[in-house]
């Protein structure tokens, strides 16, 4: 059934499932790996949404924990401490002399997964090469004028603002180091005219060139990952010879793998499979409360659709929707919610705070609303949404409760499911034509990144000018050194984005992952990048 290095094909896998197996396999790749040794980490994970493992182009939900596994950064985080950095490829940091930006001191005897030893050379050249690139990632340190070398151990990160903050954002796999003599082999380019001339990224899609604790392999989209061990890892041996990140959409399927011992780490099943491992005797779940939440983005642009350019059309949608039903019913009551783009736990954003200033779940509200728009007898929208899954919540099921709790008011809501890379260009380029249905994870544990992005890129994706007093809030919040002043600061943002109701959010997970006892308990992190794999051990 499985052959000497673990592998299993589809054939043999449905007969062990017996009736049905056939229908639950089908979306699996040829061949799928039973991490049936301590050699080889095996997860299960719904990845349809990973179109790319290049990190300065990467802006989706589930490649961090990849990228973080692959590459290193400057600074990390720790599991459960998002306030304090943790040294990385950076063992110091302070101000500037002249105040005006951050020096590294740079650890010694780092080496890549190639061998070469890391320099200030590539530290230089990988933040050149996100800025000049202008992807996604790019926005997050827009406020960086340049990176200089100072010696061949130190470097220094200029600001154009050094109000703003920046160092955890470098936490963020997207601000990874890469090994620039590698990726130049590859066609990578750092300078002005990198947007046009850098080739690297098909080569980054299935390669690495980090210091990371795994080296990437293969990938093979909507089917699997493979890294294996970087013998060079400057932190010390890894305890896993091979990582296999398996694409397990179905989570019945991911229920059956775990049992089996096919995998060793389940993160998409749906509470009523929570609840039945909870009897297992070599499977356990694990907690965290996430800094991720989905959302229901919602366009005004009104030739897409009059009713949405309406402000109180869109805010009854807000009034509209039993977020209780969504929780308890269809999570397990595993998710809270916050009031609008800042998670519970950041600054400004307490479980008090949504009580008193977010969206709640009142259908005579939404209709005095669509009275006060002039749509009494109600309208119809259309919400999009990916092929996808997340916290073990299927975004299918989720808009169909979405649309049955607003049917109840009078607004009929037409379903569009597509291709996670087609809701991506679409939702992205603004053609979305009503509400999109997706994630947001934070790129960093950084308050700025989450507001920005709602008055500058995803503003635009709505089609919603937002107002230059509510941007420099924005702003001024961030830049607030006392706590008590930028916590009032972040209220009064999260007020004016609820007004405005361009973001409807709908819950922030507490993830519940099922893990075989053969391994020690899982480091889980809220950053960004859900898991420590370089920390992740046997039992």
């Amino acid at each position: 059934m499985t052959n000497k290095t673990g592998w299993m094909n589809r054939r043999d896998l449905a007969k062990l499932l017996g009736v049905g197996g056939a229908a639950i396999v089908a979306g699996l790749p040829e061949r799928v790996f039973a991490a049936s040794d301590k050699t080889t980490l095996g997860i299960g994970i719904d990845i349809s949404d990973t179109i790319t493992l290049d990190p300065a182009r990467q802006a989706q939900y589930t490649p961090p924990m990849t990228l973080r596994a692959a590459y290193d950064m400057l600074v990390t985080m720790s599991p459960g401490d998002y306030v304090h950095l943790k040294p990385a490829l950076a063992t110091k940091w302070e101000k500037t002399p002249d105040r005006k930006g951050w020096r590294f001191t740079l650890r010694e005897g780092v080496k890549f997964a190639s061998g070469n030893p890391m320099t200030a050379e590539d530290v230089k050249w990988s933040m050149d090469r996100v800025l000049h690139l202008g992807d996604q990632t790019a926005q997050y340190i827009a406020h960086l004028d340049r990176t200089e070398i100072v010696d061949a151990k130190t470097v220094d990160l200029i600001l154009k603002d050094p109000t703003q903050p920046i160092l955890n954002i470098l936490a963020a796999p997207g601000f990874v180091i890469y090994d620039r003599k590698l990726v130049e082999e590859h066609g990578g380019v750092a300078g002005k005219d990198a947007k046009t001339k850098d080739k690297a990224t098909t080569w980054l899609n299935s390669n690495s060139a980090g210091a990371g604790a795994y080296k990437l392999v293969r990938w093979e989209r909507n089917a699997q990952i493979q890294l294996v061990r970087n013998e060079h890892y400057w932190a010390g041996k890894p305890p896993f010879e091979r990582v296999v990140i398996r694409h397990i959409a179905d989570s019945a399927a991911q229920l059956l793998a775990i049992r089996r011992g096919d995998i060793d780490i389940a993160f998409n099943l749906i509470p009523e499979q929570i609840a039945t491992l909870k009897s297992e005797p070599k499977v356990r779940l694990e907690g965290l409360t996430s800094l991720d939440f989905v959302y229901m983005a919602v366009t005004q642009e009104p030739e897409f659709n009059k009713a949405l350019a309406v402000k109180e059309a869109r805010q009854a949608i807000g009034y509209g929707i039993d977020y209780d039903g969504i929780i308890d019913g269809l999570l397990g009551g595993a998710a809270v919610r916050p009031a609008s783009f800042l998670p519970i736990g950041v600054s400004g954003s307490t479980k008090e705070i949504a009580k008193e200033i977010g969206f709640r779940h009142d259908p005579e509200k939404a209709k005095q609303l669509l009275q006060k728009a002039g749509l009494a007898d109600g309208f119809e929208f259309e919400i999009a949404y990916g092929n996808a899954a997340i916290a073990g919540l299927n975004y299918q099921t989720l808009g169909q409760k979405i649309q049955s709790d607003l049917a109840k008011i009078n607004i009929k809501v037409k379903l569009a499911p597509m291709d996670q890379v087609n809701l991506r260009t679409t939702y992205t380029g603004g053609k979305a034509q009503g509400g999109v249905l997706t994630f947001w994870n934070p790129p960093a544990v950084e308050n700025l990144l989450w507001a920005a992005a709602t008055v500058e890129r995803v503003a635009k994706r709505v089609h919603w000018t937002p107002p230059a007093d509510l941007v420099k809030l924005v702003h001024q919040a961030a830049g607030e050194l006392d706590l008590k002043k930028q916590s009032d600061l972040w209220v009064e943002y999260q007020k004016a984005m609820v007004d405005q109701a361009n973001y409807v959010i709908l819950f922030q997970p507490i993830y519940q992952i099922a893990v075989r006892d053969s391994l020690a308990k899982l480091p889980l992190t809220a950053a960004g990048w859900q898991l420590d794999m370089d920390a992740v051990k046997p039992a």
